[in-house]
């Protein structure tokens, strides 16, 4: 069942809408004065998505991807076609992942996805228009390496993907890509502000505040411990 967030600044408005058994939070966010809209991380079960499009009467002009697990952009490559709309994001890093994208599907069972082909990269600090909106986009490896998260500064939203949850962070491969991760929540996405509403890939949305008082990977008092590590110097993709 799709649900409505309810804003309280801003021009932006979002339907999230949980899809295929996994209950992948995929958005339809949209402009309130133009109904220009995207569609954010189409997964594989679209019929949903069509009808959250359908009811709240917006027209979709791009798709946008966090990054290329079939849960997440299994859809987008029927779902531009069908709409007749482009394919943006994520990041040209995330190239590795896509080439491995479809032998994921299968493996974790998403039998309708198809491959992933943006029409264009994203990159950090790129914006993104949706007729008065402007939503800003920030590279946030750890979890895939090209891996973005959109953010809406006068709504006071950003929707994360698969780097932060309510309570926990992203699955990583590694002590460099768990650090990797570690520096895009506490280095650029919690700089954005206390009052930002999250909405995470999956489960219940949150606020960059809450987490930092809460989740026992990124909190404040976590990072007494590791704060120095994200601090020195390292390579970025």
């Amino acid at each position: 069942m799709s649900y409505r967030l309810p804003f309280k600044t801003g021009k932006l408005r979002c339907e999230v809408i949980p899809v295929t058994r996994v209950r992948q939070n995929c958005s339809l966010v949209w402009c309130d004065e133009t109904l220009r809209a995207a569609v954010v991380d189409p997964g594989p079960d679209l019929a949903p998505i069509l009808q959250a499009i359908s009811d709240c009467g917006v027209e979709v002009e791009r798709l946008l991807i966090t990054h290329s697990h079939p849960d997440h952009a299994g859809g987008a490559a029927e779902l531009a076609e069908l709409l007749q709309v482009p394919i943006e994001g994520p990041h040209s890093a995330e190239q590795s992942e896509i080439n491995r994208m479809l032998a994921l599907a299968e493996q974790h069972d998403f039998a309708d996805t198809r491959l992933l082909e943006p029409d264009r990269w994203l990159a950090d600090g790129d914006s993104v228009l949706l007729g008065r909106c402007a939503l800003r986009v920030i590279h946030c490896p750890g979890h895939t390496p090209g891996h973005v998260v959109y953010f809406e500064p006068d709504s006071r939203i950003a929707f994360v993907g698969d780097i932060l949850f309510r309570g926990t962070i992203g699955a990583t491969s590694g002590h460099l890509n768990h650090l990797e991760l570690l520096r895009s929540i506490r280095l650029k996405l919690f700089p954005l502000g206390d009052d930002v509403t999250f909405v995470p890939g999956h489960g219940q949305l949150s606020s960059f505040g809450e987490e930092r008082l809460i989740n026992a990977s990124v909190s404040d008092l976590a990072a007494e411990e590791y704060e120095h590590l994200l601090l020195e110097p390292h390579s970025s993709r």
